[in-house]
């Protein structure tokens, strides 16, 4: 029996967007949450935010739900990282913050929005995988503004010994990164199997469970992404291969700027010993150097010599 990956768009969505449960489990296992705090229940929500602005039209995210305590949580999984997709996942969960206020509703009410976001790439400078941002005070961080709080995992970073005490934070993560397409059964970890989130999770991936339409649309996404990093790849490298052909030609742009300036200043200094010896005259000067009239009289005139 053969496994597909977990990180593609159509498996990401099955696993958390079909089965509240595991949902529950990864939310609890990778939110920054208090033990009183934990998640119990969810209701799925649409996972399309239409926003007022043409600029981000047509904004879609993985999974969107939110528990009984009314809290949004917003999960997912991005195979590329771009400059933009911080601000993307900004924009997506401040909508849904402002989303939940109805007409005549008090602003008490609101709830806080949580935005978990799986990154299959590397994009800090850090050693840590795990990213968590609030809104804090800059002159003391333990006083925060309650609403917006952001969690961004480097999945290329993480290596199971970074976590310690929480065996589910690491269970699922392994999961993530381990699961390969085309994976075999036979070369499941075991503690997969341990763990009934993880297992459930691992037969959501069977192959077999897939219509023919479903993986055709399974091979174009990772065809999308292979296309997208090539071009990024392409990019990058016509970037350098521009910036070396610059560089060259600023050297010898330099360079015959350089010959010229020496060249003007030798005939400046050839110049002034011709005139302090007084034996030409300033036509004869001129015609030798290769130079006009005006040029030998305005050193001349500004008295160089």
């Amino acid at each position: 029996m053969f496994y597909l990956d977990p990180k593609n768009d159509l498996t990401f969505k099955r696993i958390f967007g079909e089965h509240p449960n595991l949902l529950i489990s990864f939310l609890n296992a990778l939110l920054p949450l208090e033990d009183d705090a934990l998640i119990e229940s969810i209701e799925y929500l649409s996972p399309e935010l239409v926003p007022d602005i043409p600029l981000f039209k047509d904004s879609m995210v993985d999974v969107r739900c939110y528990d009984k305590k009314g809290r949004h949580f917003i999960v997912e999984m991005q195979m590329l990282w771009t400059d933009s997709f911080k601000s993307r996942v900004l924009f997506n969960a401040a909508k849904a913050y402002v989303k939940q206020l109805g007409k005549g509703e008090k602003y008490k009410s609101l709830q806080p929005v949580y935005a978990l976001s799986i990154v299959n790439e590397n994009f800090e400078d850090s050693a840590n995988f795990y990213h968590h941002y609030k809104i804090v005070c800059t002159e003391n961080d333990h006083k925060q503004l309650s609403g917006l709080e952001f969690v961004f995992v480097e999945l290329p970073k993480f290596k199971p010994e970074n976590i310690v005490n929480k065996r589910l934070n690491i269970l699922w993560l392994r999961f993530l990164k381990e699961m390969k397409d085309k994976k075999r059964g036979s070369d499941i970890p075991q503690e997969f199997l341990d763990e009934p989130a993880i297992k459930q999770a691992v037969e959501c991936l069977e192959e077999s469970s897939f219509s023919p339409p479903q993986l055709d649309y399974y091979d174009r996404y990772w065809d999308f992404v292979s296309r997208e990093k090539t071009f990024r790849e392409d990019s990058a490298e016509k970037i350098l291969i521009a910036e070396k052909v610059g560089l060259e030609e600023g050297k010898k742009v330099g360079l015959e700027e350089g010959k010229k300036a020496g060249l003007e200043e030798g005939k400046k200094v050839g110049i002034q010993k011709a005139l302090v010896r007084g034996k030409l005259s300033v036509e004869e000067i001129a015609e030798d150097f290769e130079v006009s009239i005006a040029f030998v009289l305005e050193i001349q005139k500004l008295a160089i010599y």
